[in-house]
């Protein structure tokens, strides 16, 4: 059971007023993702519970709908309950927190996404900006929690150092961190000394070494590009690389499944690559043609295609670090890794990617920073492992 499912249970006591004939002005955050176990849309859930009257939604990246794909989304009105729709994901920051003179207006802001367990996956982001703007205004914030997909075990990839915290880069944690949107709620409001006024209602049935497809739960496409759990367990490893020259599969029908660059030679990177012996994926030569509003669109590309044999051994950040490195050994003069920090958050780790060091040298030597990560996030888990 979600969250959303939960406080259904619960009679909405977290969210609802005591006294029937004064509703509570409640706003939500949420996409096509936020909907309970009968299909019902968490909109329309509180747009009917009592107690409660809704009178704000907020939408994310992708918009409401999940559907868009562009660099900013703007307000709309919801067809079906004719409540206003404010978008929060713009071309600045102040774009991309909920206006406060709405929030103002509200006695509880509800939050109620599905993530992908990656750090620079930017409904992380919006969570963060999100309690900062409740905590100035004294808004009540319940997260509706929802499972990790890539489990809550998996602690992988080097933690961001801090020196280019922006919208896909939060605060110090690592590429894949194993946590909820509950969890990591509670560590944002703590850890970045936000105090905003924070509930959780937590997942039933849920435990940390579960994947999403082991859940019962209806898989429902997170983004236009993040498709299936193939993709989600590549994506903490291939995303990492995307800013810079290559195509990440973005226009295919395998969107990060698939890796190249008009300048790639794809029997000869697959070799490569299949000789490091990385463990629970193989590769495999190929070609392909992103679409022309794509990255790279309407270009033959060469590449691979990734497939994971066994997902429970796949470390995709260090896969990421992998690709990085065959690319500088194999096409030093072609690939543009500029904006490579970006998505990978550390910029130690980068300086070793550049001096030709083993990748996976290199991921022992963040370990520590690992270690450390795991005792803070420690403090905030709400789930066990039974």
């Amino acid at each position: 059971m979600n969250g959303i499912d939960v406080l259904e249970q619960d009679g909405f006591r977290e969210v609802r007023g005591s006294d029937p004939s004064s509703p509570r002005a409640v706003g939500v955050i949420t996409n096509h993702t936020g909907f309970d176990v009968e299909g019902r849309r968490t909109i329309d859930i509180l747009a009917k519970a009592p107690g409660i009257k809704l009178v704000a939604i907020f939408s994310p990246e992708h918009g409401v709908t999940g559907e868009l794909d562009v660099n900013s989304v703007g307000d709309s009105v919801d067809r079906a309950t004719g409540v206003h729709i404010y978008s929060i994901y713009g071309d600045t920051t102040a774009s991309r927190h909920p206006l406060e003179s709405v929030l103002r207006k509200l006695d509880v802001l509800v939050i109620d996404i599905q993530d992908i367990g990656s750090r620079f996956y930017t409904y992380e982001s919006t969570l963060g900006y999100t309690l900062e703007s409740a905590a100035i205004t004294g808004t009540e914030v319940v997260v509706l929690d929802r499972p990790n997909p890539l489990t809550g075990v998996h602690v992988q990839g080097p933690v961001s150092d801090g020196k280019h915290l922006n919208f896909v880069d939060y605060t110090r944690e690592p590429i894949r961190h194993g946590m909820t949107v509950g969890e990591l709620a509670k560590m944002f409001n703590s850890e970045r000394h936000i105090n905003a006024k924070l509930t959780v209602v937590p997942v039933k049935g849920w435990t940390r070494s579960d994947w999403f497809d082991s859940t019962d739960l209806v898989w429902i496409n997170l983004s236009p590009n993040m498709r299936n759990m193939n993709e989600a367990a590549l994506y903490t490893g291939i995303g990492i690389l995307e800013y810079t020259n290559v195509s990440v599969g973005r226009g295919t029908d395998t969107p990060f499944e698939v890796f190249g660059a008009p300048w790639i030679r794809p029997r000869v990177f697959a070799q490569y690559l299949n000789a490091r012996q990385i463990p629970g994926v193989r590769f495999v030569p190929t070609w392909f043609t992103p679409a022309k509003d794509a990255k790279l669109g309407g270009q033959r590309v060469g590449g691979v295609q990734m497939i994971v044999t066994d997902r429970s051994v796949l470390d995709a950040p260090e896969l990421g670090l992998e690709l990085g490195s065959a690319l500088l050994k194999l096409y030093p003069a072609d690939w543009e890794l500029d904006r490579l920090i970006d998505l990978l958050g550390n910029e130690s780790t980068l300086e070793e990617l550049k001096s030709g060091k083993d990748p996976r040298c290199i991921a022992e030597d963040y370990q520590p920073d690992l270690q450390q990560f795991m005792r803070v996030r420690q403090k905030y888990l709400i789930y066990t492992d039974h």
